[in-house]
């Protein structure tokens, strides 16, 4: 029998490449589609060299109507959508480029799921914008929240969303939106839309300084990469639309990552506080209640046991 067949967009990147290297373990033949701005092929190395008969790697911007032809062609039973302009910063600065990324890139994949009659679409939604900034009171944040978001890149994802309960209205395309709190582990990149796990890995193992923005006491939900690939597994074999939380529900500041990361490295070294950055939110947490019932889903993995796991893929590589 023919194995079925899975699209990652973002498959280079450092979930989705993880994500491609799950799919291949269950049985999938996988089309990684990436056009590299922040993906790396040497990501996908173990993809290739697992069975190269059931990997194809597609260089290919998503805004292009040719991503469109592409993933109808290969006919996938599942689509994974992680490509993403995903710097808020960058969203702000330049918002119609972060439009064009989010919102007719998601398009362009999602006719493609459609015209292939694909049984399920998963997104990467995010779940640091989403919501905008509620009322501490309300963390970890629920699903039942309504969207709030606070940057172009949030509204951008937001209108995400909402495409996908047209395409289900209108075409009968089941999805599900992953609202992914602070996700880190191997192959993330420490530059460019890096998150601060990446970015504290890279100086510590290279001796440098690490900047804290603010106070530090500022929190932020982390996930490990290895729990967010099980979530999009699981969420692929779910009927129906549906919108998720993919975290821990634990916030943890800014200064106690960069303690417990040094401490991981072995040194005494202090960080460099600089001012606080617009539009950064104080607070992040979500709660992953909704996903553990839907799913059987919850995050398996330590912060220290994730962080650990991280340091130690920097430094080899």
């Amino acid at each position: 029998m023919k194995e079925p067949v899975a699209v990652v967009t973002g498959g280079a990147g450092f979930i989705g490449s993880t994500l491609v290297d799950r799919l291949i373990q269950e049985g999938y033949s996988v089309v990684a589609i990436d056009d590299l701005s922040s993906g790396r092929k040497g990501n996908l190395r173990s993809a290739e060299e697992t069975d190269e008969s059931r990997f194809t790697f597609q260089e290919q911007d998503i805004c292009s109507p040719e991503t469109t032809t592409l993933i109808a062609d290969f006919k996938p039973e599942v689509v994974f959508h992680l490509a993403a302009q995903a710097d808020v910063r960058h969203s702000v600065a330049d918002p119609v480029f972060d439009a064009e990324v989010n919102i007719l890139g998601t398009l362009r994949v999602l006719e493609g799921a459609r015209l292939s009659n694909a049984r399920k679409v998963v997104v990467a939604a995010s779940g640091g914008t989403l919501y905008g900034e509620p009322d501490p009171s309300f963390l970890p944040l629920k699903e039942s929240l309504s969207p709030n978001p606070l940057s172009p890149y949030g509204a951008s994802k937001a209108a995400m969303i909402y495409y996908l309960s047209v395409y289900h209205y209108l075409y009968g395309l089941d999805s599900t939106a992953l609202a992914m709190a602070n996700v880190y582990g191997p192959r993330q990149d420490p530059h460019g839309e890096a998150g601060v796990v990446a970015i504290f890995a890279g100086l510590l193992i290279s001796e440098e300084i690490c900047k804290i923005f603010n106070t530090g006491e500022q929190t932020r939900d982390f996930v490990y990469v290895d729990d967010v690939v099980e979530a999009f597994f699981s969420a692929s074999q779910l009927p129906g639309l549906e919108l998720m939380n993919i975290g821990t529900g634990v916030e943890t500041s800014v200064n106690e990552l960069y303690q417990t990361m040094a401490s991981l490295v072995q040194t005494t070294a202090s960080p460099k506080y600089e001012p606080s950055r617009s539009g950064e939110l104080e607070r992040s947490a979500l709660d992953p209640t909704h996903a553990k019932n839907k799913l059987n889903w919850v995050p398996r993995t330590s912060l220290l046991d994730g962080l650990s796991s991280t340091i130690d893929w920097f430094r080899e590589n």
